[in-house]
């Protein structure tokens, strides 16, 4: 059976682009910014069909004012998900910035960032086997590639050493299934 051509999208007017971005902010997490860029491109694809110029700008403008985009959540979440994944500020920030969070917004979440940054690089550090949680001595060159892993990952010069400094013993933490006073769980 032949398959029909792809028919030709119709080009938005004002109710189907409001449509479409209230869709995209219930299904997406999303900031002005990346909903603006969204409805930007969608048109580009289809392009306008309604009098004067696409009321982009308005448009989010209203979503933002009746709470379905809120620029400083998505931030407050973006910045939490990140440090428990062991991010450091650096990188978060950066993260924020790419997703259109201006600077102010971003500040508000600063100090979050701060108070959780040794945490997280001890996050990263364990999940990466890094650090404390390496199970041996690392060489020199091992230690600068760990170095470079938590600065890449956005964590302070200051507290990358402190974590690398850190043994086992000072955690109180299991490697290879040993805890640092010796106790293995099968014997």
């Amino acid at each position: 059976m032949p398959r029909s051509a792809p028919r030709d999208p119709r080009p938005y007017d004002a109710e189907t682009l409001s449509r479409t971005a209230l869709d995209y902010a219930a299904r997406y997490a999303t900031t002005r910014a990346k909903l603006a860029a969204y409805l930007r491109r969608k048109l580009k694809e289809r392009g306008w069909a309604g009098e004067g110029a696409p009321p982009v700008e308005a448009m989010v403008a209203r979503f933002a004012e009746r709470g379905y985009v809120n620029d400083g959540a998505f931030a407050d979440a973006r910045a939490q998900s990140l440090l428990r994944r062991g991010y450091g500020a650096r990188r978060i920030v950066a993260s924020l910035r790419a997703s259109g969070i201006d600077a102010e917004t971003t500040d508000g979440v600063r100090e979050d960032i701060d108070s959780g940054a040794e945490e997280a690089a001890l996050r990263f550090a364990r999940r990466r086997r890094i650090g404390p949680y390496a199970d041996h001595v690392p060489d020199r060159d091992e230690r600068r590639r760990w170095v470079s892993a938590m600065a890449r990952a956005g964590h302070p010069m200051d507290i990358v050493a402190r974590v690398l400094a850190m043994d086992a013993a000072e955690l109180d933490i299991e490697v290879d299934g040993v805890t640092s006073d010796g106790w293995h769980p099968g014997t």
